[in-house]
């Protein structure tokens, strides 16, 4: 199996999921491609089987800037893959991943997990969180 995990992190705390996720993907045994939104390749990141997508909420709760522009040169392309959104918050209440899941949706890509959001710096119980949301997420 072969898993994307690609995220944006202003702050490093979506950084520090996406790397937890990574983790687990690899413990898992699945082949990885890993990296952020601005330097994906795009043809790499649409070959895999799951997709693990971060991004913090920006401003009026939306995408960042990176994320935003690498989801919609890939949303045409993930019709049928398994997809999964995580990110970091600081403030609202998650509608930035309610309103990605949709697009999501009408993209034709299956839910592979609930969308994962950690409020702030993740701890390590958020970190042990992200882990096993992989996990699950790529079975």
């Amino acid at each position: 199996m072969k898993v994307a995990v690609i995220y944006a992190s202003t702050t490093g705390n979506t950084e520090a999921m996406a790397n937890a996720i990574s983790d687990a993907v690899k413990a898992a045994g699945a082949e990885l491609v890993f990296g952020t939104a601005d330097s994906a390749d795009k043809a790499a990141v649409t070959s895999c089987d799951v997709l693990l997508l971060g991004s913090p909420a920006m401003g009026d709760e939306v995408l960042e800037d990176s994320m935003e522009e690498f989801f919609a040169s890939i949303e045409g392309s993930i019709s049928g893959k398994k997809t999964a959104i995580f990110g970091s918050y600081d403030w609202g209440d998650g509608q930035w991943l309610r309103d990605w899941a949709e697009r999501i949706s009408k993209a034709g890509a299956a839910a592979a997990a609930k969308p994962l959001m950690i409020n702030l710096t993740p701890g390590d119980s958020d970190l042990a969180k992200c882990k096993d949301w992989a996990t699950a997420a790529i079975k």
